[in-house]
């Protein structure tokens, strides 16, 4: 049934891919975590959203900057391995998927407590267990199923959220509804002011904010899988700033001005809360349905983007390879039912602390996402000093405000870090988050050499043999059996050196087989045993094919 030799198709439609970026903005965030970040904040809150959009509209126009030019399937893990190397694309591909994995807890705790709405007696982890279930068995279909479904799920949440805010401007006008509930929009400023809770309050909100935005970069990822990606993409991300003026910031504003915001509790979504305390049933019923498709939504998107990433880290030896198998409708299955299994941790924690495992889930998201959007501005930001102005003027969809605006928007991004670091609630958060970096460098030094080299000459005259090997483009394989350290030297080709060997890539996956190539590791030069002794597998000089330094000019540079 399963073929590995398949590969990845290009099912998704323009039509599905500005969805899936409408979409991607409207999640668990919103409709669950604005409630705790309205308690913080208050009002001011709004504005926190305001500052947190601009910022995700500057991580993602330099995506689409890299993802219009280099559409893959691996998105920015394969740009940060690029530009930063293959340890900063170990990292930024399992941080992504973790932070995906991470957010589908969220997502799946929040569609427990939706579901009591309805069935309060039901225990949450049963209810967690069934959708899991029910998302890895629809990733399972074709890509054109998953861009449908999610267009569908899309669809509701985008109208729902359209007859939400029309909905509440009408009872703000003309009353009905009313039960002497405090409603009119003076509810901004009335109580405590705009900043009811100081600036404490106001920058505390950050770590619940910027969780909400966590998701959106899976625009990068549908690059490698989007019919014309140099129109889809730009498309897509130029929507954002309305997305975030209109389902972020105007929808809260009216919720607010509905009821006051200390009614907003932290159980349940506020959109649902709100209709209740207004005594509209039927609207809040209706409600719930909207969220709880935009929670089936997140977390059908997250199991896409995790498991097309943990695809593209296997294609360049950064994962192990049976993440490669795809079916024969082109969807890599064995990811999907590796991230099928490890949500089964969410149906453990919403059994044993079903009260606070939001708030500890989302902090851990945020964490990861901050990463992931600073390895993307950081990969950007090398690709962009790399390119002559020829280059850069020839772009396809140039980022705007460079380089202030890429630099400012990292400032804020650590500022937001030290944010987490100082919320009592959520700094578990950064000890989690530091541990998983520090498991990720430790298995990159165990597991991980690089490969994809391109072996030089450099032995000198007494070293005729003398082979030096340089990494091509940051490509790096799984190796269970390595145990000399992947250090590689940089250097250049020398003139006496009249047999030296020269080995390049292969598709860029060639590797220097530590079976058939004696290599020493403790020399200036990595120097190897002569050819006729052990042969380097495919001859003593292997030609490079299909273009294996294809335009990275860092090669050039060492050889």
């Amino acid at each position: 049934m399963n073929k590995p030799a398949a590969v990845l198709t290009r099912g998704l439609t323009a039509r599905h891919i500005r969805f899936i970026a409408l979409g991607s903005a409207i999640g668990t965030g919103l409709f669950y975590g604005s409630a705790e970040a309205i308690n913080r904040a208050g009002p001011s809150v709004l504005l926190a959203y305001l500052i947190g959009g601009a910022a995700i509209y500057i991580v993602l126009r330099a995506l689409g900057e890299m993802a219009v030019s280099n559409p893959v399937s691996g998105s920015f893990g394969e740009y940060a391995t690029k530009h930063l190397g293959p340890l900063a694309g170990f990292m930024t591909g399992w941080t992504y998927t973790f932070e995906m994995l991470i957010v589908c807890l969220a997502d799946v705790t929040a569609f427990g407590v939706y579901m009591g709405f309805w069935f309060p007696d039901v225990p949450r982890w049963i209810w967690v267990l069934s959708i899991i279930f029910f998302i890895g068995a629809l990733n399972m279909l074709h890509v054109k199923v998953f861009g449908e479904v999610e267009f569908w799920f899309s669809l509701v949440k985008v109208v729902a959220i359209l007859a939400m805010i029309a909905g509440g401007i009408a009872i703000l006008i003309f009353g009905f509804g009313m039960h002497d509930t405090g409603t009119g929009v003076s509810n901004l400023w009335a109580d405590g002011g705009f900043f009811p809770n100081g600036i404490g309050g106001f920058v505390l909100c950050f770590a619940i904010v910027m969780f909400a935005f966590g998701g959106t970069e899976i625009i990068g990822i549908t690059a490698g899988e989007a019919e014309k990606p140099e129109r889809t993409i730009p498309r897509a991300i130029n929507t954002v700033p309305v997305r975030i003026m209109l389902f972020y910031v105007l929808t809260l504003a009216v919720i607010m001005a509905l009821n006051p915001w200390q009614s907003i509790g932290s159980e349940g979504s506020p959109f649902v809360q709100i209709f209740q305390t207004l005594g509209i049933g039927p609207a809040a019923t209706v409600l719930n349905i909207v969220v709880i498709t935009a929670a089936l939504s997140a977390i059908n998107s997250d199991i896409f983007g995790a498991g097309r990433m943990m695809y593209g880290m296997a294609q360049r030896g950064q994962a192990p390879g049976v993440m490669r198998q795809v079916s024969r409708g082109g969807v890599p299955w064995m990811t999907v039912v590796i991230m099928t299994a490890t949500l089964l941790v969410g149906v453990l924690l919403n059994a044993l602390i079903p009260d606070k495992v939001f708030l500890v889930i989302a902090s851990l998201a945020t964490f990861a996402t901050i990463f992931v959007w600073l390895m993307i501005l950081l990969s950007h930001y090398r690709s962009r000093r790399r390119m002559s102005p020829a280059e850069a003027a020839a772009l396809k969809f140039p980022v705007p405000f460079w380089p202030y605006g890429q630099l400012i928007t990292i400032g804020f991004l650590v500022f937001v870090i030290v944010v987490i670091a100082f919320d009592a609630d959520s700094r578990v958060a950064l000890f989690v988050g530091g541990g998983w970096l520090v498991l990720l460098w430790l298995a990159y030094r165990r597991w991980v050499r690089p490969q994809g080299a391109a072996v030089v000459s450099g032995g000198g005259a007494g070293s005729p043999d003398g082979m030096v090997a340089a990494a091509v483009d940051g490509t790096v394989a799984f190796d269970s059996t390595r145990t000399a350290p992947a250090d590689v030297a940089d250097t250049a080709s020398s003139g006496d050196s009249p047999g030296g060997v020269v080995a390049a890539a292969t598709n860029g996956t060639a590797a220097l087989h530590n079976k058939t190539a004696a290599v020493d590791l403790t020399s200036s030069d990595i120097s190897t045993a002569s050819p006729d002794s052990a042969p380097l597998r495919g001859g003593t000089r292997a030609a490079a094919r299909h273009g294996a330094t294809d335009g990275d000019p860092s090669i050039h540079d060492r050889v």
